[in-house]
């Protein structure tokens, strides 16, 4: 899997994990789900995401989105 597909499949299950303990456990772990939104829109908008860089220093392989 390269860059790009992990980064979507992490936040992808971050969210979701977050929406199930929202209905399970307390509503505050939807900001948690507003957080990995935000930071998906902001890396939509600037080309710089977080997760990417931890990702690529830990041997990821880069796709075309986070170079």
């Amino acid at each position: 899997m390269n860059l790009d597909r992990v980064v979507l499949a992490f936040a992808g299950s971050v969210i979701l994990l977050s929406v199930i303990l929202a209905v399970f456990h307390s509503p505050y772990w939807l900001f948690f789900t507003g957080f990995v939104g935000l930071n998906l829109l902001q890396s939509s908008l600037t080309g710089f995401c977080p997760l990417a860089v931890i990702l690529k220093k830990a041997g990821v392989k880069s796709g075309h989105a986070f170079g």
